[in-house]
């Protein structure tokens, strides 16, 4: 693992203004703080303009409740926007927000919700005028495809055969204004074969093409390698266009492994460690900060960790949030807070009154 100069390391409460001496993180490592409490609340205690890039999986509307607990369709919009609020006054003006959000369908019938598309709507155009000052931009859209997503609904995918499996996920890059900090050059890919033939024959086939662009001889010059459409893919991680093809099926990794050694729970909906790497290379340098709000088994932030960057993670669950620190294999310099669960609930209340 990249480890930063001492003096980049992070102490507990760093990131919070106005939190109790009593409160402390559930763990630390050299880079970050995993919190375990309602992320509305800790949102507010952050600075103005102190994330770089937000990058986050919230519950999805489905039909079917997860433990987790989650939204239904009909008053998702209403439940995302004070999220929504403190998202955007705590994003640097070149920050970016990432979601990654899965369709539903209506109960008991056989077409999809617009929950999704209504979100991204409402954060890029607010109707009340109170809002429009929150108003995000939509940077760019990205598309993950898990193969191995389990065919659902039955009814109308297994028993009447009327739909296919659904196993394409949006993820909407959105940003403050319209020039977020962003770097393709971090995330480019091999080129395949037969560029490497072209660039080494310099035999490139320019001149104008039928849909009217004029390719110049100076495509086949060697840039380190091809810049990444939005189309992800590399048979397990595969990039590919925008589409992210990452089969979400590790079961027996040694994060798993190590929570069934100690009897704890596993997050049924773990982030693939794929998908924010590339939004964290990309878009943030070393020493940014990175804020996953609803982190489950903290997949974000172990992937800034690895890549130098400062990162902050929250989830209401105590449980999830302190079995994720067996993402560290090795941690001599992890910080584990083992306040059993009961004590915790007792001393919710981390929030000094301000004045």
């Amino acid at each position: 693992m990249r480890r930063l100069p001492p003096r980049h390391r992070l102490m507990a409460s760093t990131f919070f203004n106005r939190v109790s001496e009593r409160r402390k993180p559930v763990y630390t490592t050299e880079f970050g703080e995993a919190w375990a409490d309602d992320a509305r609340k800790l949102l507010k205690k952050l600075d103005d303009k102190s994330i770089n890039l937000i990058i986050t999986s919230p519950p999805y509307a489905l039909i079917k409740q997860k433990e987790y607990g989650n939204e239904g369709e009909d008053a998702y919009i209403k439940w995302f926007r004070p999220f929504a609020r403190e998202f955007y006054r705590i994003l640097k003006d070149d920050g970016s927000l990432v979601i990654n959000i899965g369709g539903t369908w209506k109960k008991g019938q056989p077409v999809r919700s617009l929950y999704p598309y209504q979100l991204i709507l409402d954060l890029c155009n607010p109707s009340s005028n109170r809002r429009k000052s929150e108003k995000f931009h939509l940077a760019q859209e990205f598309y993950w495809l898990n193969p191995a997503k389990i065919p659902n609904p039955v009814e109308w995918v297994n028993v009447r055969r009327i739909r296919v499996k659904d196993a394409v996920e949006h993820v909407w890059w959105l940003s403050k204004t319209i020039w977020p900090k962003a770097d393709n050059r971090r995330v480019l890919i091999p080129y395949s074969k037969h560029m490497e033939r072209l660039i080494k024959t310099g035999r490139y086939n320019s001149g104008l093409r039928p849909s009217g662009w004029n390719i110049s001889e100076s495509w086949a010059k060697d840039n380190g390698g091809a810049i990444p459409p939005n189309f992800e893919g590399r048979d397990a991680l595969e990039l590919i266009f925008n589409l992210l093809v990452i089969s979400n099926t590790s079961s027996n990794d040694s994060l798993h492994r190590a929570l069934r050694a100690r009897g704890n729970k596993s997050h049924p909906a773990m982030f693939p460690t794929g998908l924010p790497e590339f939004f964290i290379r990309m878009l943030t340098s070393e020493k940014d900060v990175v804020l996953d709000p609803f982190c489950g088994s903290n997949v974000t932030g172990y992937m800034a960790e690895k890549l130098g960057r400062n990162w902050l993670s929250i989830d209401k669950d105590y449980e999830y949030v302190k079995a994720s620190r067996f993402r560290w294999h090795n941690p001599p310099e992890l910080t584990i807070s083992e306040t059993p669960i009961q004590e915790k609930q007792k001393s919710r209340s981390i929030i000094k009154q301000t004045s």
